[in-house]
């Protein structure tokens, strides 16, 4: 095993010691755990039928660690319903145990997934930000969602690292390296591939409407566009850009509609 991965591994396991420890995490999510590692252990054998059973076991067990299906995890709340702007709706935020389990077990489990490409960040960054940030928070503020709220509220330094960290990282992991990497891996399609990752990305943030899908799908394209020209790098500084904009510029996380 190569020695970023063994300190990768050994920081994932010192610190779920350290919550469980803490009681922020359980004895029933042993199962999980055991489930991604033998999904990783699948995916790095050389037989096609076993890599594909492990690629298939990995996403039925990210979608359940994405939408906290799986017990075990008792994630600390750390802003709890706080009104960051007039009219804004209500934000809570927990610190999440079992979603960043996805981005670690790609970064063991699929190197290829941050292999640099591309121009770097700044050039692949200078056209595609700004773009990202004027159609999707330009779209929010068209279609009513949001308003212009300057900020920095008490809260804001916690929200940053949880955005960087357990976010952007976890999400442009999946989405863009797993998903969009892999389709491109597999069709030799790079527009292919970039869309169907951002539509995917779209449908995650459905359960918010269909507004939240449209705004997502867009992001999406430019986080597609950023990982194509910059690496995963490039995708997750843009990513990250997008929120904190819209945290500390606009209504957050929504005007409350009606």
């Amino acid at each position: 095993m190569p020695l970023s991965h063994c300190i990768a591994l050994l920081a994932l396991t010192l610190g779920y010691l350290f919550a469980l420890d803490y009681g922020s995490l359980g004895l029933a999510a042993l199962p999980a755990l055991l489930a991604l590692a033998c999904t990783g252990v699948l995916v790095r054998r050389r037989v096609r039928w076993q890599q594909t059973l492990g690629h298939g076991l990995f996403i039925v067990l990210a979608a359940a660690l994405a939408l906290h299906w799986l017990p075990g995890f008792n994630s600390a709340k750390v802003i709890d319903k706080a009104v960051f702007s007039p009219g804004a709706v209500p934000f809570s935020m927990y610190l999440n145990l079992d979603k960043p389990l996805i981005g670690f077990w790609l970064l063991l489990a699929c190197p290829w997934l941050v292999v640099l490409r591309g121009r770097g960040l700044a050039p692949s960054l200078a056209l595609i930000l700004p773009l990202t940030l004027l159609a999707c928070l330009g779209g929010a503020w068209s279609l009513g969602l949001v308003g212009w709220a300057p900020k920095w509220p008490d809260q804001a330094w916690v929200w940053l690292l949880n955005n960087v960290l357990l976010v952007s990282l976890t999400e442009e992991l999946l989405f863009r390296g797993y998903i969009q990497g892999g389709l491109q891996r597999l069709f030799r399609h790079e527009g292919l591939a970039l869309l169907a990752a951002a539509l995917l990305f779209g449908l995650a943030h459905l359960g918010g409407g269909w507004q939240w899908f449209y705004l997502a799908t867009l992001a999406g394209v430019g986080y597609g566009l950023a990982y194509r020209h910059g690496g995963l790098a490039a995708a997750v500084l843009c990513h990250a850009c997008v929120n904190l904009a819209h945290f500390a510029g606009f209504s957050y996380p929504m005007l409350a509609l009606g």
